[in-house]
């Protein structure tokens, strides 16, 4: 409270309305919803699939599914909601995702099941990226900063809890649905989200200009990703015949294609400007490596806990909590080091990840199958460090040199490419793991999909220092 010049009490300007944490509370659960639905299926897929089929193919489209969707209109998201509105991208955002989590739940084969997770993607990338400007319009900036310290404690908590009670709730096996609650859930949380942001969100103004889309870019992007991960999914599973090949030809065109396009499109998804700083193009293929390579490891390390070890859903996702307590720790941790550190934070990061995938390598190769959680946590929670001081530092310290009127678009972009490299990493270390499983058992397949992992990470050592030296200042 501050006193004003008649003497009257005045409230604090960081100080809250109902309204205003309603409106936190929304955008909360929304990117909740994106959080938790992204890694589910890292715990659900071997139950899935013992349920309605579908075999090694399903398991590795569970998870690229949902990220290829949402990676590739992630930008298109944000486009949509400058252009026709936030309130109203986020509503019509909000209800699709609860409808194909409706969809998901009710499926009762591997294609309608693999649509439901596309559309979730897809109305993923409506929703979240609406989330920031609808608090920007709300809220003033001592309100800002208050909602974003809620917004890393809640997320952490989420990224725990999220795979945990997904375990739970398929051990449980709620009136003989097993998997199913997992998507089911999302209509009570969906529905409610949908009528409270109808109630609170701030109505919509006129954009101030049109805005334009890049349909042709976005769609050259997609065929292009669908082209690789089919390829890639369905020839590692089915064999290397003239399909998936093909597949991957052709995606490997539309990529070049898409590169193309950037350079001549009068409003690209991506600036040529950013696609020509060094920095940020060092930032984007690390993180598409690192992020493909860490995902990809997490989804592993779930399918050989329950495919090798024989764990159930429940124990599974327990074992796999150091991982994700990693990921909070280091967060917190580096945050505030950002600033002071810049790239080398990011050295931090890798360095962690190199030692904890060694320590999980090292115990699988001498235990195997045998081996005890508890001899694995300590390396994995190493692995979770060394991942979130990555994800807390990479994309802030890629954008470093970016002009500030180019910061938004290469934030958008780099987000995309996280969730591209989701869907990519968890198609490829899939198809490591399977395909030494098959050949040399769960124990050796494990110790070939971490030393991949690793070997993505020392390489991506040489591109730390074409990044800029430090962050952005925060109002960048």
């Amino acid at each position: 409270m501050t006193t004003t010049s008649d003497g009257t009490v005045a409230a604090s300007p960081a100080r809250m309305t109902t309204r205003l944490r309603l409106i936190l509370v929304v955008v909360i659960l929304a990117d909740v919803l994106d959080l938790m639905d992204s890694t589910i299926t890292n715990i659900a897929a071997p139950t899935i699939v013992r349920d309605i089929g579908g075999g090694e193919s399903l398991i590795k489209w569970l998870g690229a599914s949902y990220a290829l969707a949402m990676g590739v209109l992630l930008v298109v998201g944000a486009r949509l909601g400058d252009r026709y509105g936030k309130r109203r991208m986020f509503l019509v955002g909000i209800a699709g995702f609860t409808l194909a989590s409706l969809a998901a739940g009710l499926s009762i084969d591997p294609v309608m099941l693999i649509t439901a997770r596309l559309f979730q993607g897809g109305f993923g990338a409506l929703l979240i990226p609406q989330g920031i400007g609808l608090l920007i319009a709300s809220f003033n900036r001592e309100q800002m900063r208050g909602a974003f310290s809620v917004f890393g404690p809640v997320m952490g908590a989420s990224a725990i809890l999220g795979p945990i009670l997904a375990g739970f709730i398929i051990s449980a096996n709620i009136g003989g649905l097993t998997w199913r609650p997992i998507f089911l859930i999302n209509i009570v949380l969906g529905g409610a989200g949908f009528a409270a942001a109808l109630r609170v969100l701030p109505r919509d103004s006129e954009p101030a200009e049109r805005v334009l889309i890049d349909g042709l870019g976005a769609s050259l992007l997609g065929a292009s990703m669908f082209g690789l991960i089919y390829g890639l999914i369905e020839g590692s599973t089915d064999g290397w015949t003239a399909l998936p090949i093909g597949f991957l030809a052709a995606g490997a065109a539309l990529l070049a294609a898409f590169w193309v396009r950037q350079r001549t499109a009068a409003d690209p998804l991506i600036l040529p400007s950013l696609l020509a700083n060094r920095g940020f193009t060092a930032g984007m293929l690390l993180g598409l490596a690192f992020f493909a390579a860490v995902n990809g490891l997490a989804y592993v390390i779930s399918l050989f806990f329950q495919t090798g070890l024989g764990m159930t859903a429940r124990a599974a996702s327990i074992a796999l909590s150091p991982f994700m307590i990693g990921i909070i720790i280091a967060s917190f941790v580096c945050r505030p080091l950002l600033g002071k550190l810049g790239r080398t934070m990011v050295l931090i990061g890798l360095v962690l990840t190199l030692a904890g995938a060694a320590g999980v390598w090292a115990t699988v190769l001498n235990e195997g199958t045998q081996v005890s959680l508890w001899a694995l946590a300590p390396s994995i929670l190493v692995l979770g460090m060394g991942a979130g001081a990555c994800f807390t530092s990479l994309f802030d310290v890629a954008i470093g040199d970016v002009a500030p009127a180019e910061a938004g678009s290469a934030s958008g972009s780099l987000s995309a490419v996280q969730q591209l490299a989701s869907a990519i990493g968890s198609a490829v270390v899939t198809t490591v793991y399977f395909s030494q499983r098959i050949e040399h058992g769960a124990g050796h397949a494990m110790t070939v999909s971490v030393a991949v992992v690793a070997a993505i990470a020392a390489r991506g050592l040489g591109l730390v220092w074409l990044l800029p030296k430090a962050a952005p200042p925060e109002e960048h």
